[in-house]
């Protein structure tokens, strides 16, 4: 018989260590070799670590919670005496200095051998990872963090969420982060006049605005963009049978009003998409009340009035609204209070063109729709070729609180109630 310090071998490639989920032995118990001693999470995986011979534990060095490094002594077996031969320790070598490589032979390296216990030599050891788990990792780099800046508050320096969303926090309130503070990033720009003539003008208010609102988005809320389109063919007929009544009472039956009566039953379908994310307080705030903005193309700019309680008003008021608020924003005499409370937005640039875009999330919204031109399609329907009216769709979403299954199935849901006027009554 005879002592067997086991040091954590290599795990994989940039792997230094990991955090000890759970120990799976104690001292006096035996064990046979290649039994899981204990489970081990890093940054890219949870494994097992075996033993490397049969024996008898007798010191456990790591316990629940803590940390282990590659090359760390972790457990002293007293192995049977198949392992009577090996070595009683396993140091971990230092490296050797660089030598110049010898000259190519055309017979293989020898494979090394390694002792029971002894990792394989490590010519050098990977970098300190920072103590973080996969899942608060995985946070840092969807929020574009650099794990290894953050500071950890927990035991031994370990990162929890709270600290990556902290570091996160004080990274866009720096001075540096200037579009942040109301201003733009400066960046030094060429003489461009030695070229050619230019013409400089002042930015408009609500450019500058739109300018720094929309930088501010798309630098808090990493986005992604869900792509569908909905066959409008019966809906189609439909607007045109009533538009008429819809212009005698002053307004226009526009899709874009018939999409705010489907996307408020949406919302309360599926409330993650009428939130914000409060990063402050790590809370999300659902909103019991539904107000959609859509976005306006004005001569100053882009404006979003709001539309209040969509969820309790009918198309046709809806409609009138909806041309109501329009009319203000581009005859300049829209208030602040209707460009104030959105808690989801549509834009439709469908009377310019265009067959798919990617809109910016109007934050602290998590979701808008983009609405594009509907166009004429041969489509298989019921087993004939035939023209059929689709009208493509866009969903861009905040991914900090949407997930993607969750973005199609939203998507799919206002395209199915646009393909089905009657679903939006059955359901919505």
């Amino acid at each position: 018989m005879m002592m067997i310090e086991y040091r954590l071998p290599e795990l994989g490639e940039n792997v230094a260590g990991g955090d000890v989920s759970k120990v799976l032995v104690k001292p006096g118990d035996s064990v046979q070799e290649g039994q899981p001693l204990m489970e081990l999470e890093t940054d890219k995986a949870a494994v097992e670590v075996p033993s490397p011979s049969a024996g008898v534990v007798r010191e456990v060095r790591v316990k629940t919670g803590s940390k282990a490094k590659v090359g760390e002594i972790i457990f002293v077996i007293e192995a049977a005496a198949a392992a009577a031969e090996a070595p009683k320790t396993a140091p971990i070598p230092s490296p050797a200095p660089a030598k110049p490589a010898p000259p190519k032979t055309s017979e293989p390296a020898p494979k090394p051998t390694h002792a029971p216990g002894v990792p394989p030599p490590l010519s050098e050891l990977p970098r300190r990872l920072a103590p973080a788990a996969p899942s608060v990792r995985r946070l840092a780099r969807e929020i574009g963090v650099e794990i290894n800046e953050v500071k950890g508050t927990g035991s031994g320096g370990r990162i929890s969420e709270a600290d990556v969303k902290a570091h996160a926090k004080k990274k866009l309130q720096e001075p540096s982060v200037t579009f942040l503070a109301g201003q733009f990033p400066v960046t030094p720009l060429p003489d461009f006049s030695r070229w050619g003539e230019i013409e400089r003008r002042e930015m408009t208010s609500v450019r500058r605005k739109t300018a720094e609102h929309m930088a501010e988005a798309w630098a808090t809320a990493p986005q992604v963009t869900q792509y569908d389109q909905a066959d409008i063919t019966d809906l189609e007929q439909l607007r045109q049978k009533y538009a008429s009544k819809v212009e005698k009472a002053g307004g226009k039956l526009t899709v874009t009003a018939i999409l705010l009566k489907i996307v408020a039953s949406a919302l309360r379908t599926f409330p993650q998409f009428n939130a914000s994310i409060d990063t402050a307080k790590n809370e999300i705030i659902y909103k019991k009340y539904v107000h959609v903005g859509v976005a306006v193309d004005t001569d100053r700019g882009l404006l979003v009035p709001v539309i209040r309680d969509v969820d309790q008003k009918n198309i046709l008021q809806l409609s009138l609204e909806l041309s109501q608020l329009a009319e203000k924003a581009r005859s300049k005499k829209i208030s602040l209070d209707n460009l104030q409370g959105g808690t989801f937005t549509i834009t439709n640039l469908g009377g310019i063109g265009g067959t798919m875009f990617s809109p910016i999330v109007n934050t602290p919204e998590v979701a808008i729709l983009g609405v594009s031109r509907s166009n004429l399609q041969p489509i298989y329907y019921n087993g004939t070729l035939v023209p059929r009216l689709l009208l493509p769709l866009s969903l861009a979403y905040d991914h900090r609180l949407i997930d993607g299954a969750d973005g199609a199935r939203f998507l799919r849901w206002v395209a199915d109630a646009l393909q089905n006027p009657f679903l939006l009554m059955l359901e919505g």
